[in-house]
C-alpha cells in the first residue's frame, strides 16, 4: 500500500494548472472572478476548522488525509473488480473437467500429456463409428464416448499397450476407462459437444434443404463423462498426406516457373501438346456453331430440324455425348411418348402371303414400314422408309 502524501510537498505543475482550471471554471459558473471564488473558499475552510476546533493548516492536511485514504480504497475496489471478472471470463471461456473427487478442473492449454497423445492415436485408428458434424465452421469428426471406452476395455487395447510404453496401463472397470478418457480433453485432443440449431435467433427462415444426420455443434463447458454424451476430435492425427500434396503442389508450381531453363525437347514437346489442345477447343466451337447453323436450315426446308450430335451437351458421359451422331428434332406434341411396337399380325400376314412378284408381301398399299432409334437426350431418331418395288 503506499504511504500518504507529505503535507510539507508542494503539487507538481501539472497538478496547479488542473487545479487552477477547475477554479476557473466554477468561478466562471458562479460569474465571479477566480480571485473572489478563492476568498469565498478560504472563508468556507475557516469557518469549518473554526467549527472542528482545530488550526486552519491542520485541518487542511486532515482533509488531505481523508481524500488520500478514499482514493486508495477506490483503487482496491477496482483492482478486485478487475480480477473477479478475469477469473469469471477465464472460467466461462475455458472448459472444465470432472476431477476425482467430482470437483472441475480447468482445461490450460498446452502441449499435450504424451501419454494423452499416445491413447489419441490408438483411438484414432480404431472403429468407433465417427460421423462428420460443423464445428465453428469447420467439419470434424464425432464420436460416442460409450464407444471409446469399450475399445479401452477391449483385449485390443492391451495388447497395443505391451507395444508402446507410453500408452497408460489397460483399464479394467468402466470407471477406470472413464479416468483414461479424461486425459483426452485435459490435453485439448477431444472435447464434448451438444447439438445445436445454427439458424436460432436469425430473422430467415429455416432452409428447406438440409444434410441429414449432419449435425451443427458446440463445445460444452462441462466436460462430462457419460456413455450417451458425444465428443469431437480434435486431433487430426499425422498429417503427412496434406504435406505431401502441398510438396507436390509446391514441385508444380517450381517446375512451371522454371520452363525457361527445360530442355529445348521437352519445351518444344509442351508448345506441340498446347497447340493441339488449343486445336481441339476451336474444333469444338467450329462444331458447335456448324450444328446449329444446320439445324436452322432444316428447321426452315424440312418438317423437323436435324441435329448434328443431339447429346453433345446433355448431361451424359463423354463418348455418350456423340452417340448418335444425328437426329431429328421430336415434336412437342409427341415428347415423352414411347414409340409403338410393330403389329406382330402384319407381319405374320407378310410371311404368308408373299406376292407373285417377290416383294415379300410388301406391295403397294399396304402400310409403311418404319425404323426408329431411342436417343436419350429426347431428339427423334432419323426414320428409314421402305417403299414398294413397282
Amino acid at each position: 500500500m503506499a504511504s500518504p502524501p507529505n503535507p510539507a510537498a508542494g503539487p507538481t505543475p501539472q497538478q496547479i494548472a488542473a487545479m487552477q482550471q477547475q477554479v476557473a471554471l466554477e468561478a466562471q459558473k458562479r460569474g465571479i472572478t477566480p480571485q473572489e471564488f478563492q476568498a469565498q473558499q478560504r472563508k468556507a475552510l475557516e469557518e469549518e476548522a473554526r467549527k472542528a476546533g482545530l488550526p486552519l493548516n491542520e485541518y487542511i492536511n486532515r482533509i488531505k488525509q481523508q481524500a488520500w485514504e478514499n482514493h486508495q480504497k477506490q483503487q482496491q475496489q477496482m483492482s478486485q473488480q478487475q480480477q473477479q471478472q478475469a477469473n469469471g471470463q477465464v472460467a466461462q471461456g475455458q472448459p472444465q473437467v470432472q476431477g476425482g473427487q467430482g470437483q472441475q478442473v480447468p482445461i490450460q492449454p498446452g502441449a499435450p500429456d504424451p501419454k494423452a497423445l499416445a491413447v489419441a492415436k490408438w483411438l484414432r485408428g480404431q472403429d468407433l463409428k465417427t460421423r462428420t458434424c460443423i464445428l465453428n465452421g469447420q467439419r470434424k469428426d464425432m464420436f460416442k464416448i460409450k464407444r471409446a471406452l469399450r475399445t479401452l476395455l477391449s483385449p485390443a487395447y492391451a495388447s497395443a499397450q505391451k507395444k508402446n510404453p507410453l500408452l497408460p496401463s489397460p483399464p479394467t472397470t468402466q470407471q477406470a476407462a472413464a479416468e483414461l478418457f479424461k486425459l483426452l480433453p485435459l490435453s485439448l485432443l477431444a472435447l464434448r459437444v451438444s447439438k445445436i440449431d445454427p439458424h436460432a435467433g436469425h430473422d430467415h427462415a429455416k432452409p428447406q434443404k438440409r444434410v441429414k444426420g449432419l449435425w451443427t455443434v458446440k463445445i460444452e463447458q462441462q466436460q462430462d463423462i457419460s456413455e450417451d454424451l458425444h465428443y469431437v476430435w480434435l486431433y487430426e492425427g499425422p498429417q503427412w498426406r496434406m504435406k505431401l500434396y502441398a510438396a507436390g503442389a509446391l514441385a508444380a508450381i517450381m517446375t512451371v516457373v522454371m520452363f525457361p531453363l527445360w530442355p529445348i525437347k521437352l519445351r518444344l514437346g509442351v508448345w506441340y501438346l498446347s497447340m493441339a489442345f488449343l486445336g481441339l477447343i476451336g474444333l469444338f466451337f467450329v462444331m458447335a456453331i456448324f450444328r446449329l447453323i444446320l439445324f436452322c436450315v432444316t428447321v426452315v426446308s424440312m418438317p423437323r430440324g436435324l441435329w448434328l450430335y443431339p447429346n453433345l451437351f446433355e448431361d451424359v458421359g463423354f463418348f455418350d455425348s456423340f452417340r448418335p451422331v444425328w437426329a431429328w428434332q421430336e415434336e412437342k406434341g409427341k415428347k415423352g411418348k414411347k414409340a409403338k411396337k410393330p403389329d406382330s399380325k402384319v407381319g405374320k400376314k407378310g410371311k404368308k402371303g408373299k406376292g407373285e412378284d417377290g416383294t415379300g408381301g410388301n406391295a403397294p398399299g399396304m402400310g409403311e414400314l418404319v425404323t426408329s432409334e431411342k436417343v436419350k437426350s429426347g431428339h427423334a431418331a432419323p426414320q428409314v422408309e421402305e417403299v414398294a418395288d413397282d
